[in-house]
């Protein structure tokens, strides 16, 4: 069973990449576990293969005796001068057994086992050795099967693993099936998938582009940074190392055939792409496009924007759910707030920053009352419940306890500074939250009423349905960015 190794010993190491040191270590280290488990484990044994012969060789060493007490570790003179005339009492003699090839089923089972593990050992050493610098890489594979709702990916040499956290929603896949993700990490010491894949990260959205624009991979084009909503929507900023290339038009590509390929490989994911800027408020008009900006107001101390829209570009703006504004946000890196041009003009008004006084009375609620006549902080106190009731739809002792507050409030010009700094900060009703992974600023959206926020929802979403994927998209944005150089 155990000779004749060396031709299988080749074939492996060639057929698996081993070492071949470490399958005759494997080999050795499984025989001499055997052998102990057959012999006694007190044996002095070794093991070792015969390179020549191509078998494995036992040897057994044995205290040389006058009398034998402990025939695992002790040889009589008399045997030992057979074996060996020139043996003295007291040498240890080494001896070939015969029986490797007779260990018994269980001894040969053991074998078996010892070798299988110490075979996944190297395998899995060759390949965190062979991917260990890939990590970042776009790989190609089949889909092999499907394990708790994790794609198990063939990728030729050995299986990847792409968690179900991993994949884009509403993407099915079927066994046989080629898949395209990034190598996320490499594990060295893992008990089954040593390669995680992702196909969500923003640096996957990345390594498309330069797979795709030539003048990526060149460093000619820069993307300095990469934002997803995977399955929905990205957006990317792009800066040019040449005066003479635009980076937006060579990600598009001609006729948008370079844009296209990735939007198709993300299964439609909208894409837009921005120009670049140092300029904070030159940055965040692009990668607020195609909206129109009337007016940015930097803090750059809060890492905060103020941007203004006119009143039919609000929706476009913020987008379906806010998506636009937020990706804009985590772009930038910075706090978005979006308001209309009325709703600036009116949160402006020395009227409207008094209402802002009052403790626990919120921009939503502030509007509602300004809208229904409730202009200025004197009105507020001079108001009568019922009227107060009817237009915040409060009960009567919410009512009676903001009255309360305002009572002693005395409204100043000196106040109205120091209001509208804080304008637009605090209540967020509609406030785009950070996602957990990016740790990105939120960017807030106007403070509307609930009836006014679902008119601007419903508007965003009639916006966003008149964009396209790819292309279009794209192309749009750079009409933009050229009128507004125009």
């Amino acid at each position: 069973m155990l000779t004749d190794l060396k031709k299988i010993i080749d074939q492996v190491s060639r057929d698996k990449g081993f070492d071949r040191e470490i399958l005759v270590e494997a080999l050795e280290s499984a025989v001499l576990t055997a052998a102990h488990k057959k012999f006694g484990m007190r044996r002095d044994l070794d093991v070792r293969f015969n390179e020549e012969l191509g078998e494995i060789e036992l040897f057994q060493f044995r205290m040389v005796v006058e009398e034998v007490l402990d025939e695992q570790t002790e040889v009589s003179f008399a045997e030992a001068k057979a074996l060996d005339p020139e043996v003295e009492l007291g040498d240890e003699l080494g001896s070939k057994m015969d029986d490797v090839a007779d260990l018994g089923r269980v001894a040969a089972q053991s074998a078996k086992q010892v070798i299988i593990q110490k075979m996944k050992d190297a395998e899995r050493d060759v390949i965190f050795n062979m991917y260990k610098d890939r990590e970042g890489e776009i790989v190609n594979g089949i889909v092999q099967r499907f394990d708790r709702g994790n794609m198990v990916v063939n990728l030729g040499r050995t299986d990847a693993l792409l968690p179900k956290k991993e994949m884009m929603p509403r993407r099915s896949y079927r066994q046989g099936d080629r898949v395209r993700a990034m190598l996320k990490e490499v594990r060295e010491n893992a008990r089954d998938h040593q390669l995680i894949l992702t196909r969500i990260s923003s640096d996957f959205l990345v390594k498309l582009f330069a797979l795709e624009v030539s003048e990526i991979s060149e460093g000619i084009v820069q993307i300095v940074h990469a934002v997803r909503e995977p399955g929905a929507r990205s957006k990317i900023a792009v800066v040019s190392n040449e005066t003479d290339v635009d980076p937006v038009g060579a990600c598009v590509g001609m006729k948008g055939s370079r844009v296209q390929n990735v939007v198709q490989e993300l299964q439609g994911e909208k894409i837009d792409i921005v120009p670049w800027s140092p300029d904070p408020a030159k940055f965040v008009a692009n990668a607020l496009s195609p909206a129109q900006i009337s007016m940015v107001l930097v803090d750059e101390d809060n890492k905060s924007l103020l941007v203004v829209v006119p009143d039919d570009q609000l929706s476009l703006a913020i987008g379906r759910g806010g998506q636009n504004v937020r990706l804009a946000s985590m772009l930038l890196n910075w706090r978005i707030d979006v308001k209309s041009e009325e709703r600036y003009a009116k949160h402006s008004l020395p009227g409207f920053q008094s209402l802002k006084m009052v403790p626990g009375l919120k921009d939503r609620d502030a509007d509602t009352l300004f809208d229904g006549g409730i202009t200025h902080l004197d009105k507020l106190k001079e108001a009568d419940n019922e009227t107060l009731m009817e237009l915040l739809k409060w009960e009567e002792n919410q009512v009676v306890a903001i009255k309360e507050l305002a009572s002693p409030l005395q409204y100043t010009p000196e106040d109205e500074d120091e209001l509208l700094e804080d304008d637009g900060g605090e209540d967020a009703g509609a406030e785009a939250a950070p996602s957990a992974e990016t740790e990105e600023p939120a960017a807030a959206l106007d403070d509307t009423s609930e009836a006014e926020q679902e008119d601007i929802e419903e508007a965003g979403a009639e916006g966003s349905n008149e964009e396209v994927q790819g292309e279009e998209t794209v192309l749009e944005h750079d009409e933009a960015a050229e009128e507004k150089q125009d």
